[in-house]
């Protein structure tokens, strides 16, 4: 039986939460709220906890998990390398919306890093993630708490659509703020690399960190298996059961809605009107792009209660979050319209 806990986002009741940090401690797994995405969270150094998250998930074994930390000095026990070359992300985006990667000490295990000799690490922002890592008094590993390869869960009701029953307890605080996973960056190579965009955009990231790597591969649709380099970034992620049919080239647009007669449009509130006579699934306002982000998933998750064949979503110029959007459309696309 799946224990339902119901929080206060911002101002979590200790002895609530204690509950589900006990469960940690006993080798538990719990879903929780962060500022990104609900994360399925357990003990990093519980081997046998770690091996759950994946079960349950049914996430590929060599698919890395991301380490959550509450105080900086937890760095010590997971990293074995000089962190200072981060030290300007640190300063400004922790505890928040960023991952980051380093070589790993020999006592994290190889089951949270996916075999790999890096471990990534987050100091969520999140009052209930915050007050969870503290109870526990230990590092929690955690994915997205979904089952591999649906859109990540905002919402506890997403949570409870995929893992209710599995595991020990979900806790409800409400909406994530941001929507979409964090920004990882990895450190442990000689010259920093962006693996995964997120709420922290690439124009922040360079400010901080001038001779960035940014992949190519971070706007295109993956259509083959990789080893991944980080979490996240397995080939086929974030993707409703209904085909979606992304299309970029705005020229080509009349020709995919008639293709598509009865397809829904995913768009923003602005382009709601080209469509008259057809349904809209408004994702959010280009005046507030962050909106865009924070209901991305939960749209994504809407795609298939509706009764139709396929859905169309209309690209966004890849600047800012929208970036970050962009990545998660195209890894979400069975068909991207150029």
């Amino acid at each position: 039986m799946t224990m339902l806990i119901k929080v206060d986002p911002l101002k979590p009741a200790e002895d609530v939460l204690r509950k589900a940090a006990d469960l940690i401690k006993e080798g538990g797994v719990v879903a929780f709220p962060t500022e990104t995405v609900y994360g399925l969270g357990a003990d990093c150094f519980n081997i046998s906890a770690v091996l759950k998250i994946f079960e349950i998930k049914k996430r590929p074994p060599d698919n890395p998990l991301i380490v959550h930390i509450y105080d900086k000095k937890q760095l010590e026990d997971l990293i074995d390398q000089d962190y200072q070359k981060a030290s300007a992300i640190i300063d400004v985006f922790w505890p928040g919306p960023v991952t980051l990667i380093f070589r790993k000490k020999s006592d994290v295990p190889r089951e949270v890093t996916g075999g790999l000799e890096t471990v990534a690490v987050r100091m969520p922002s999140h009052p209930v993630a915050q007050k969870l890592l503290l109870l526990s008094a230990t590092p929690i590993a955690a994915p997205s708490a979904n089952l591999s390869g649906k859109p990540s869960p905002t919402r506890a009701e997403h949570v409870i659509e995929d893992l209710y029953g599995l595991v020990d307890a979900i806790i409800d605080g409400g909406e994530t703020p941001f929507g979409i996973e964090s920004t990882i960056i990895d450190f442990s190579r000689e010259r920093p690399v962006l693996l995964r965009p997120g709420p922290a955009t690439i124009e922040e990231i360079l400010k901080l960190v001038p001779n960035l790597e940014i992949p190519d591969f971070l706007l295109k649709k993956i259509n083959e298996p990789v080893r991944p380099l980080s979490p996240g970034m397995t080939y086929r992620h974030y993707a409703p059961e209904k085909p979606l049919i992304l299309v970029t080239n705005e020229n080509k647009l009349d020709e995919i809605l008639l293709k598509y007669p009865e397809a829904p449009v995913i768009c923003p509130q602005e382009m709601t009107t080209r469509f008259y006579g057809r349904r809209t699934i408004v994702l959010g306002t280009l005046k507030e792009p962050f909106t865009i982000a924070q209901n991305l998933f939960h749209v994504l998750r809407t795609v298939d209660s509706i009764t139709t064949n396929a859905v169309i979503a209309i690209g966004f110029e890849p600047k800012g979050i929208l970036f970050s959007v962009m990545n998660r459309l195209r890894r979400a696309a069975t068909e991207i319209v150029e």
